[in-house]
């Protein structure tokens, strides 16, 4: 069963949205928000704090329990999370799955201890075509990793993830569709779940990361703008042979 999964961006407790990880707009309160997705369908909810990392401070747990204490579909959070103690108190707040990104690189013992201790751990990954190489970028997209995404998508797999998540920073909030290159090379070659994120313009576009192998897409400007409605997403794709609840 393929999953649609709304991401709501947060920055100071708003729901916000950009284009190409900049010029952000605020689009409406995290709670509201996430109630109306879980009655549109999602089937899960993402919500990362995109400038915790780079403010150096943490994800707002408080926030974090709201939103999850007011639905009853799967929360992942992401966003300035470094430690296991983070983790930990984010699935006490109530949330279902938690999201690293910039931690994992610079600190990769991090997802073996995590694995080890939860069974719900996913990395994100944002990824940017450099010199024809797709590499991984940290600090909310600020900073060039130097890693290559498949061989650190590969150690991330080994070192015990439950789902990856890459976003193609270059397609991020543009609307043309999802990287098929790397999202397919990512869900060939990796035995774990691959959520596709960034760049979701149209139905079709969804339908084409399923057709790759991916487990599940996310996205946030079409939703979060109502140019497509995830009831009617999920018709359009049983129509077309993909496997979604309904």
């Amino acid at each position: 069963m393929k999953k649609i999964i709304p991401c709501l961006d947060t920055n100071k407790g708003r729901v916000v949205k950009g284009v190409n990880f900049v010029n952000l707009v605020d689009v409406g309160d995290p709670v509201e928000i996430a109630q109306f997705y879980e009655k549109e369908g999602a089937d899960e909810l993402c919500f990362l704090d995109i400038t915790a990392t780079n403010e150096n401070r943490k994800t707002t747990v408080e926030l974090a329990k709201k939103v999850a204490n007011s639905i009853k579909i799967p929360l992942i959070v992401g966003g300035g999370i470094k430690t296991i103690d983070d983790i930990k108190a984010l699935l006490d707040a109530g949330v279902s799955k938690v999201s690293i990104n910039s931690a994992a690189i610079k600190t990769p013992s991090l997802i073996n201890e995590a694995a080890k201790e939860f069974n719900s751990l996913i990395v994100a990954i944002d990824v940017k075509k450099v010199n024809n190489n797709y590499n991984v970028f940290i600090n909310g997209g600020e900073v060039d990793s130097g890693k290559e995404a498949l061989k650190w998508a590969l150690e991330v797999q080994d070192r015990g993830a439950a789902e990856i998540l890459p976003t193609s920073m270059d397609r991020d909030g543009v609307t043309n569709g999802y990287d098929l290159e790397i999202t397919g090379l990512l869900a060939k070659e990796l035995n774990i779940p691959v959520i596709a994120s960034g760049g979701a313009g149209k139905m079709s576009d969804f339908l084409d990361a399923f057709k790759v192998g991916v487990d599940s897409a996310l996205a946030a400007s079409v939703f979060h703008f109502g140019t497509i409605r995830i009831n009617e997403l999920k018709k359009y794709l049983l129509e077309n042979g993909i496997k979604v609840r309904i």
